[in-house]
């Protein structure tokens, strides 16, 4: 063998080494952790599934972080038992060594994760639902942001709401947690101060068998209209039956957490009348999201699917406007990605811009929900107003 032929080999084999990691690199873990069990386990497949949408485009792209792949870990937060909740997201950041978190769902949980877990291990966590106006305090060290609008502004919406229709007296019952307590105060708050009357408030607590001394207790109060902050698979449910077998109510004001088709398949009475609030928007991006949702057979017809194939989007670009997998390089790039300046990203467009912030660009990520992050990382957001006609979801406006 010559000593060309000798250097030509070794060229080979050191190039090789030196492209081997491209191909060889183990992909890049991803955690979601939503509440699979509990009162809101009829949306949370949904949420999750549009949250692996973006992953898999991210993924398929070839363009996030010089063609890496995304693996999905999923936990369950079960939406309400904050230890369940810290123990899943411990197994998905030191054990699964998880690069950022798509989630939690619930605002306790949420809370919990964040001020335990995800915070002090210096993760990155985008929450597509937990609306508590506390969590615009928590000490998050930048690692925290939300793609849903925080609750003190669905309070003043559905306050509003409730008064141009007419109602001037309302009873509140609401999930006794971080969720239910701060949209309640926002709303009584803004519906007070609007002129409204509030004759009785009475907190409900999850997984009871029996809630007739709660609906006993705003039957009394003479209120024409019971506003239900809760969650549509546990006490909210239970307390709209309930009211509606005894005769107490059967008009009833509801939030996001109450929205969902298996309210209209599990209550047994009429809820022609009901209304409520829950974020939305009619932005070219949710047309986008929908289209590209059932192309992949992905059902989003519930509340906060867009929200969470924005949060897991986001992840994506602020890693690849990082340059890295590293907690930190994540946190520091989400608002910039989410806002102005830049391209601006659709659904279904991440593969641009991946390559747009690869080549040193800059982006401005729209997103399903039209993704603008204010303060310290709050969706300003919008919220589409509903009425239950039959066994249907009717959109009346957005706002």
């Amino acid at each position: 063998m010559n000593k060309n032929s000798t250097l030509k080999k070794l060229a080979l084999v050191v190039a090789g080494a030196l492209i081997l990691p491209a191909y060889a690199a183990a992909d890049i873990k991803m955690g979601i952790i939503l509440g699979f069990t509990g009162p809101i386990e009829s949306l949370t497949p949904d949420m999750g599934n549009s949250a692996e949408m973006a992953f898999k485009e991210a993924s398929n792209s070839g363009q996030l972080l010089g063609g890496q792949r995304i693996s999905v870990i999923r936990a369950d937060s079960t939406c309400i038992d904050a230890d369940a909740a810290k123990a899943a997201a411990e197994r998905l950041i030191t054990s699964d060594k998880v690069a950022g978190i798509m989630g939690a769902d619930c605002s306790g949980v949420t809370t919990a994760i964040a001020n335990n877990v995800a915070v002090p291990n210096g993760v990155t966590m985008i929450s597509p639902s937990a609306t508590s106006p506390a969590l615009s305090t928590i000490a998050d060290n930048g690692y925290f942001f939300r793609t849903a609008p925080s609750d003190a502004r669905q309070g003043q919406v559905l306050a509003e709401i409730t008064m141009e229709r007419g109602i001037n007296n309302v009873a509140v019952t609401f999930t006794n947690n971080d969720y239910g307590k701060g949209l309640s105060d926002s709303y009584i708050k803004a519906y007070k101060n609007l002129g409204g009357k509030v004759s009785a408030v009475v907190p409900h607590d999850e997984g009871k068998a029996d809630y007739s001394a709660e609906v006993a207790t705003l039957d009394a109060s003479g209120a024409g209209v019971l506003a239900v902050f809760g969650y549509v698979d546990q006490g909210g449910r239970h307390i709209i039956q309930t009211s509606i077998d005894s005769g107490a109510f059967d008009k009833f004001i509801l939030a996001d957490g109450m929205y969902g088709e298996s309210l209209l398949k599990n209550v047994d009475g009429d809820l022609t009348g009901t209304f409520g609030t829950v974020p939305g928007t009619d932005s070219k991006g949710a047309e986008s999201f929908g289209r590209l949702a059932k192309a992949a057979g992905v059902k989003v017809g519930g509340p906060f699917t867009g929200e969470s194939y924005d949060a897991a989007a986001l992840l994506v670009l602020a890693m690849q406007s990082g340059g890295s997998t590293n907690g930190a390089a994540i946190a520091s790039n989400v608002l910039a990605v989410a806002n102005t300046p830049g391209e601006k990203i659709m659904p279904g467009e991440l593969a641009k811009g991946l390559k747009i912030l690869a080549n040193g660009g800059a982006v401005d990520y729209v997103g399903a929900t039209n993704v603008e992050l204010v303060g310290g990382g709050e969706a300003s957001g919008s919220y589409k107003e509903f009425e239950i006609r039959g066994k249907s979801f009717v959109t009346i406006r957005f706002r």
